[in-house]
């Protein structure tokens, strides 16, 4: 029997993924679980297995393709009886009350249709007819039954639009959506969807936060639009390069965190000599065989620890119930640069560990990063980042936040410069910190006191036993 397997949710309610790279053609056999395809998420990179054992019957998709999830990506011919719960299978494509076999952390399979039915809602009648161009539309009501149905009223043709009840059907969205609305501080019913029959999607709520958005943008009914004059371009002097993926989700959530979060930076330079001189003894031990030990790992460290005396740099803003949430526990981002775009896995509970389990961890997320391997739960969670720009040879800059988290600190080049040193100059490895904060989150003194917390560690190892 035919068996198709449609695209599922791969975690965090994303609602589209990319073929990447199918390992199976047509008329292949595979076995239950083995992997058949990665697909790209807007967050990572995943190994997608098999529901059925079986032989390839059709790929629906090639590779570089957008699916939705709920779209058929691949069918199966399965022996009949092979499938749990078959004992009346039914045609290709037809809908089936029976449930189809899931993979576990998927969530559960779209229906037949695509997309679950919505609820129906019950709202006022808007008292007067409206223009195409209208964001909201009229709406049927329900009538109780208790009550006799009302008199249809008539509205002349020409009546001009009146002001709609402030009670509206709330605008088509998904869940990912709707919390980028909330952390954004977005009205939704004022969001004109742009998506298939008038959903609201991403690049319409980013719009919305946008400063330069304004309700006069889109043009008003009847008017016309005039395209913007096109200019000619050489051939091969442009490229043009489609937007998907991680690099989409990137763009998203900078423009979130840049148009949400109130940020602030400060910066310290400090002579890290011997935070250095201590790494280069620790390399020498058994224990740190195989281990990469750098002065990331040493910043690790001395941000767990500075979080204790300051927690409020892991917190987050918390739009809808006008709150802030302190987290008890460090879940340490790091951003790592891969050929796909930026990413910004986290370490769980990052403060349990000792500094070889840090030091593990760190390499570890950044071998997976570079494989993209990294899995959406890596990428979710995160309480406080750190980015090593040093590395590419940058002194400091501004990192902007990673949505949801109130702090993060850039780590920059260590060089050795002239440096005041027990009262003469000497030449000592110093580096630049600097920290960007949520200001909302994050008063100046809170602020520039963890980042000296920090530099302190640095400068002098030794402290860390003091702050355990």
């Amino acid at each position: 029997m035919l068996r198709e397997f449609r695209l599922p949710d791969l975690g965090e309610g994303l609602t589209e993924s990319e073929i990447v790279n199918w390992y199976v053609a047509v008329g292949d056999s595979v076995q239950l679980n083995q992997v058949i395809a990665d697909v790209e998420t807007a967050k990572a990179v995943v190994e997608l297995p098999s529901p059925y054992a079986g032989v390839v019957a059709r790929l629906h998709e090639q590779p570089g393709t957008v699916v939705e999830v709920g779209s058929p990506i691949v069918s199966f011919e399965v022996p009949a009886g092979d499938t749990p719960g078959d004992t009346d299978p039914a045609p290709a494509g037809e809908a089936s009350a029976k449930r189809e076999p899931n993979l576990v952390g998927y969530g559960a399979l779209p229906d037949a249709a695509g997309r679950p039915a919505r609820r129906r809602r019950s709202v006022p009648v808007v008292a007067a007819s409206m223009a195409p161009a209208d964001p909201v539309a009229p709406a049927a009501v329900d009538t109780p039954k208790d009550e006799p149905a009302p008199a249809p009223v008539s509205f002349p043709a020409a009546a001009p639009a009146g002001p709609a009840d402030p009670v509206q059907e709330r605008p088509r969205s998904t869940p990912p959506v709707r919390k980028l609305a909330r952390d954004l501080s977005v009205d939704l019913t004022l969001v004109r969807g742009t998506g298939p029959g008038g959903l609201v999607v991403r690049a319409d709520v980013v719009r919305a936060a946008s400063p330069a958005a304004t309700p006069d943008a889109a043009p008003a009914a009847g008017e016309e639009t005039v395209p913007a004059p096109v200019q000619a371009v050489e051939p091969g002097r442009e490229e043009r390069i489609p937007v998907s993926g991680i690099r989409k989700h990137t763009a998203a959530a900078m423009v979130a965190s840049a148009f949400t979060a109130p940020h602030a930076t400060v910066f310290l330079t400090v002579d890290v000599t011997p935070s250095m001189e201590l790494l280069a003894r620790l390399r020498k031990q058994p224990a740190f065989d195989g281990v990469k030990l750098s002065p990331l790992t040493l910043a690790a460290k001395a941000v767990c620890l500075g979080l204790k005396r300051f927690p409020a740099l892991n917190s987050r803003w918390d739009e809808p119930a006008r709150e802030i949430i302190r987290y008890n526990y460090v879940n340490l981002g790091i951003a790592a640069a891969t050929p796909r775009g930026l990413m910004v896995p986290n370490i769980k509970d990052a403060h349990a560990l000792s500094l070889h389990g840090l030091a593990s961890a760190v390499m570890e997320l950044a071998q997976t990063a570079r494989e993209g391997r990294t899995t959406p739960a890596a990428l979710s969670g995160g309480t406080i980042s750190i980015s090593n720009v040093g590395v590419f040879g940058v002194d400091a800059g501004t990192p902007i936040l990673n949505p949801g988290e109130a702090a993060i600190l850039a780590l920059g080049a260590v060089r050795r410069q002239p440096w005041e040193y027990n009262g003469d100059i000497a030449l000592r490895q110093v580096m630049t910190l600097s920290l960007s904060f949520d200001h909302r989150l994050v008063d100046g003194e809170q602020g520039a006191g963890f980042l000296s917390e920090v530099g302190a560690v640095l400068a002098e190892p030794a402290l860390a036993l003091a702050m355990m």
